[in-house]
């Protein structure tokens, strides 16, 4: 199936909250791109929503200008179709959004000097404790938190109108983040959900197995849980998006579970059945090994391969290390050879067999 028949099965779902869980270089914002195509309005092709996703976070890029020893480092924001909506944000809304994180800056708003009604211009930082308040160039990862709450604060205004009212399409909001303020960010998501769900489509995608987690656990068991998850009239659909073979499909997690661990294992499981393991398989045996290593506390993917029957650790180790230097889950060119898929089977095998996993799939 391709993206757009995708972006069209989540459009015409009657669920208004869609959560999307993928592995890494799956297309996640390739969707959200095919999504904002087939949303466009027929007659004006105008936009009838607005998404956050990596191409949202490019509209905002740094003038250092170094012709001037940096003296006026600011945050330009790139014109687009969102700056009719930038007088509906103001600074407190968005200090407001900022406050949980408990930032060390403080900003300022700059408009556009010739033409107020075109938005926000550029936005300077300066660090809170500053008498001078001198322009500073704030992190990366402040950075993020600026653009997300920048977004929480458009989502948030009273300024919409007909054009971009039927969705929010945000895409892995929590990318990067450390723990706390991967769940700082999940809740400010959920607020946001319970404002909007009744009057827009909100659709999300995710890398992040904790992120999808919590959300999906919130939105069926929480306390109110009965909003969204009601069965005569479900207001909550959560979906993976999987790629095989040049298609895209839509599935439902196996038995209600989304747990890191067991997907992983499905994955796998899956490949062998089918003759199909390739490189980012090993780089998914290595998670696994990782992580039950780091749940027996010692961090050492060689000891969990001597506890689940290997003793030459030392040699599936630097095999393991060899072939997964690049990122997990990006599907690599290169095909693995018999003896490394051997090794794959091996470690699957002796993984459920010592562990006793239930995968259902």
């Amino acid at each position: 199936m391709a993206l757009k028949k995708i972006a069209k099965e989540i459009k015409d779902a009657k669920e208004n909250i869609f959560l999307v869980y993928a592995f890494n270089a799956t297309g996640k914002t390739r969707l959200s791109t095919a999504y904002k195509e087939i949303a466009r309005n027929e007659d004006t092709q105008k936009q009838t929503g607005v998404y956050y996703n990596a191409y949202s976070e490019d509209l905002f890029v740094w003038n250092n200008d170094i012709e001037h020893a940096e003296e006026n480092i600011r945050l330009e924001i790139i014109k687009s179709s969102l700056n009719d909506l930038h007088s509906y944000i103001d600074e407190s809304k968005i200090r407001e959004k900022l406050e949980p994180y408990n930032p060390k800056f403080d900003f300022e708003f700059h408009s556009y000097e010739e033409n107020p009604a075109d938005g926000i211009e550029y936005i300077t930082f300066h660090l809170k404790n500053d008498e001078d308040a001198r322009d500073i160039k704030i992190s990366r990862g402040e950075e993020r938190i600026f653009i997300w709450c920048f977004f929480l604060a458009l989502f948030d205004s009273d300024g919409w109108d007909d054009n971009q009212n039927e969705y929010f399409f945000i895409d892995d909001p929590v990318s990067s983040l450390d723990d706390n303020h991967l769940f700082i960010t999940i809740f400010t998501l959920l607020e946001l959900i319970e404002k909007h769900y009744k009057n827009r489509k909100i659709i999300m995608t995710t890398h992040h197995i904790g992120f999808a987690t919590v959300i999906n656990d919130y939105l069926t068991k929480g306390e109110k849980a009965s909003r969204y998850n009601n069965k005569k009239d479900p207001k909550y659909k959560i979906q993976l998006l999987e790629y095989k073979d040049g298609n895209y499909s839509l599935t439902n997690p196996k038995n209600d579970v989304l747990l890191y661990h067991l997907r992983l294992l499905q994955t796998i499981d899956i490949a062998i059945k089918n003759d199909e393991l390739d490189l980012y398989h090993m780089a998914m045996i290595r998670q696994m090994l990782e992580n039950i290593s780091s749940f027996l506390g010692t961090g050492q993917l060689k000891y969990t391969l001597n506890v689940i029957g290997f003793e030459d650790t030392d040699r599936i180790a630097t095999i393991i290390n060899a072939l997964t230097h690049q990122n997990v889950y990006f599907p690599q060119s290169a095909v693995m050879v018999e003896d490394n898929k051997t090794i794959v089977v091996e470690i699957f095998e002796k993984l459920m067999s010592t562990f006793k996993f239930v995968l259902h799939t």
